[in-house]
């Protein structure tokens, strides 16, 4: 279950462990090591581990990626006993050998079902080769779908499994609602519903999540454009966008975060009051994480979803999984008029048939060129090899020779052609 205090659940009794048997620290080397997927889980396990040893002889360092590889190493020269990574930049500095795994003896994998997705699995299995064989193995997630279960057994040997509640239970505290609406009106409808909100004050922080990037950084646009504050973070922005983003929406200086399922992973925001799926996930796991980021540790909050037609079956597939059927929410009043104000979409005008007919076919726009500087047609330059190939020498748009033809060459028929030097 989400918001139940996974990190503190494997940070405390861990910490306690290390600094009941201190060691001296060994260079390029660490006693724990905690793998996250994400840069922005990263960085919240490593703040919160640092609380925790505030007052414990424990060196806790985070490494990920966004940042100079060569600073991660220099932090590392000395050694530490915590280690927070993400995989490919733990990869980095193994394969530069600013960092070995030989002296490991905790190993917690955060969001334990998305790191032994595809996208991770082969990472992981390199570092646990390098793991020593003596050690303590810690999993931790809200959802453990069954295929992925059996996957982690490669990992772990005969594992005591902990549920704090069933397996994808959505969060106590959350009212979790539905609006169907069409995928072209979804702007309005959520314009409404975060300037209604932010109104009457019921909507302290909100995240909004889409299912791309470039969805996401659509939505800010219309917000602003609305005259509502709201930031984008996702893959394809900078660590620096990315850090500046989540610490505005920390602060309230933001109160909206439209993101990918990059922010659906243990980000721990205190405060936020609504979640709303702009565009509901096609693996129904991801939905438990989304509206996981409110209603945390006690505190109340509501999730809505916007579906589309085409999104129905997603709805059922969450459904099924949660054992939970969201309450459907009308639309509000003044929707119609909001959606009326909504840009069309912009599309390249479409030609008649008629132009189409009447334009030459070799003067078409062909969709494949070789050479795009040339200003030659491929259609073009086909044509013309065919026609020299069969002799025609004749037809509009044939390109002009180059040379004269020679003539014949035989005896004699350089003469006259050489003055001799006076």
């Amino acid at each position: 279950q989400t918001g139940t205090g996974k990190t503190a659940a494997f940070s405390l009794p861990s910490l306690h462990r290390l600094a009941a048997d201190p060691r001296p620290r060994k260079s390029a080397a660490c006693r724990m090591l905690v793998l996250s997927p994400t840069r922005e889980l990263a960085a919240q396990i490593a703040e919160n581990m640092r609380g925790y040893a505030k007052y414990l002889s424990l060196s806790v360092q985070c490494v990920f990626g966004g940042v100079p590889v060569g600073k991660n190493a220099r932090a590392l020269v000395p050694g530490c006993d915590v280690l927070v990574a993400t995989p490919g930049r733990l990869l980095d500095l193994i394969d530069q050998r600013a960092l070995t795994l030989r002296h490991v003896e905790i190993f917690v994998l955060d969001e334990a079902d998305q790191m032994m997705d595809l996208g991770f699995i082969v990472p992981l299995k390199r570092i646990a080769r390098l793991l020593p064989e003596n050690r303590q193995s810690l999993f931790f997630s809200a959802t453990m779908p069954k295929a992925i279960a059996e996957l982690g057994k490669q990992f772990i040997h005969d594992p005591v499994r902990v549920e704090v509640a069933p397996q994808a239970t959505t969060a106590e505290r959350v009212e979790q609602f539905a609006t169907f609406v069409n995928q072209a009106e979804k702007q309005a409808l959520l314009t409404l519903r975060l300037r209604a909100g932010l109104a009457d004050g019921s909507l302290e922080r909100a995240l909004v999540f889409t299912r791309t990037k470039h969805g996401a950084d659509r939505v800010v646009r219309h917000l602003a454009a609305a005259g509502i504050n709201a930031a984008a973070i996702h893959g394809n922005k900078s660590q620096a966008q990315r850090t500046s983003a989540l610490r505005a929406f920390r602060e309230g200086s933001t109160p909206v975060l439209v993101a990918t399922d990059i922010a659906a992973r243990g980000i721990d925001v205190s405060g936020v009051s609504h979640v709303f799926n702009f565009e509901l996930p096609n693996v129904p796991e991801q939905y438990v994480h989304r509206i996981g980021r409110t209603a945390r540790a006690g505190a109340d909050g509501i999730a809505i979803s916007f579906v589309a037609p085409d999104e129905k079956p997603y709805l059922r597939d969450i459904e099924r999984l949660t054992g939970v059927k969201l309450l459907p929410m009308p639309l509000p009043e003044e929707f119609a008029k909001e959606a009326a104000r909504l840009p069309a979409p912009r599309r390249k005008p479409a030609r008649s048939d008629d132009q189409a007919r009447s334009q030459p076919r070799r003067d078409r726009p062909q969709r494949n060129r070789r050479d795009k500087g040339s200003g030659e047609k491929q259609g073009e330059r086909s044509n013309e090899r065919s026609a020299e190939r069969t002799g025609e020498r004749s037809g509009e748009g044939q390109r002009k020779r180059r040379f004269r033809p020679r003539r014949k060459q035989g005896v004699g028929a350089h003469r006259d052609k050489v003055r001799r030097a006076v």
